[in-house]
């Protein structure tokens, strides 16, 4: 994620007006590969102060999380009021704050995702009574102190198998400093998968890849991840996609199938994308992106989605939509057997494209930074 102020998107929308002809190339150029995108529109549904994400909650309904630290519910008439804030427990120094929210299967405990005040990544947790949150049952499952204000990923899901995963940042600065992508006894720039109800704080699964390895944490899943800001779950086939945020040069979409036993290597920072960094070597176990974009237009930040499954758009179920902070428009992927077959453009900009939710009817939702919280409808 790269949070800017209004003056620097300004000053940025002017250093680029010059190439608003041009595209990101590997999504927009006509080729064989494209596809010609469905008929969408986005429903402003509500606004909110900074949205930056959200999940399906009790009854089906949206729970929208704002960056400083509150979390409200998305009804008829718009978000009410908070049901939980955390606001003097965080900050929204550089890339800080409020950062993910997510619910266990059957929604029987809520967890949040924030940095606190010294910038430790952390993730709470809260148990559900009759659909509300329980103040006083709140518990840490996890911390990991962060080097720099940039690059903490943030995001959590429940995974198809019951556990939780969370995405986390290299640590920030540039260029992996640390080399925290490609180290394995460190949580930092890797996907992690625990247990938090199999013990207290947390259970480590049996199967996750590195139990066992003395040189490596217990908790990882994946590695070799920059800065994976939002990664999801296609509900259909528990596949993952993580949507990992580049240095200068390449966006990526990072895939694993369901049937994955993890230990995937990303290839960050030997990588970036297809492409070795800085002179860096490909490793052996590199898994490349299913796709990648370059910089060459607007686009500067991915922005992961989800693969729709909602029943509004049959002609898009199936397909992995995705976005860019600085770019906006929402896009598609067809993908088989984790290979893309075709690429589009819906047509439609969400602003400021920060996260996209999944609602309980797998409706998708469009959060912008700027306040805009938006349904992806048939034209």
């Amino acid at each position: 994620m790269k949070v800017r102020t209004r003056s620097s998107a300004i000053i940025s929308a002017v250093c680029l007006v010059a190439s608003l002809a041009l595209t990101t190339a590997s999504a927009d150029e006509p080729s064989a590969a494209s596809h010609k995108a469905a008929g969408v529109e986005l429903t402003q549904v509500a606004t909110a102060q900074n949205p930056i994400a959200g999940t399906a909650g009790p009854g089906g309904q949206v729970w929208i999380a704002e960056r400083a630290g509150t979390v409200r519910v998305l009804g008829a008439q718009g978000l009410g009021r908070p049901v939980l804030d955390i606001s003097a427990e965080t900050t929204t120094d550089g890339e800080r704050g409020l950062l993910g929210i997510a619910f266990d299967k059957g929604q029987k405990h809520f967890y949040i995702s924030y940095t606190d005040l010294e910038g430790t990544s952390t993730v709470d947790e809260f148990t559900m009574r009759y659909g509300k949150i329980q103040p006083n049952t709140r518990r840490t499952v996890i911390t990991q102190t962060q080097p720099y204000e940039n690059h903490n990923g943030g995001d959590i899901k429940f995974g198809p198998d019951g556990y939780l995963y969370i995405a986390l940042g290299d640590g920030g600065a540039g260029g992996d400093p640390h080399g925290n992508g490609q180290k394995l006894d460190t949580l930092l720039g890797k996907m992690l998968r625990i247990d938090p109800n199999g013990a207290k704080p947390y259970a480590i699964p049996a199967d996750n890849p590195f139990v066992g390895d003395p040189n490596a944490k217990d908790e990882i899943w994946a590695y070799g991840l920059r800065n994976p800001w939002r990664f999801s779950f296609d509900a259909g086939t528990g596949d993952m996609f993580i949507g990992d945020v580049g240095q200068s040069e390449w966006e990526e979409i990072d895939w694993a199938s369901a049937r994955s036993g993890g230990g995937e290597n990303y290839g960050w920072a030997s990588m970036e994308g297809n492409h070795p960094f800085r002179g860096g070597t490909e490793p052996a176990n590199h898994v490349p992106p299913v796709f990648e974009y370059d910089r060459l237009g607007l686009g500067c930040s991915v922005t992961g989605g989800f693969v729709y499954r909602g029943s509004k758009i049959p002609e898009l179920r199936g397909q992995y939509l995705y976005s860019d902070y600085c770019d906006g428009t929402v896009r598609s992927l067809k993908l088989k057997n984790g290979k893309v077959t075709g690429h589009g453009d819906l047509g439609v900009s969400g602003g400021e494209v920060i996260s996209f939710v999944q609602g309980g009817d797998r409706e998708l939702y469009v959060l912008a930074l700027g306040g805009t919280i938006s349904r992806i409808d048939p034209a």
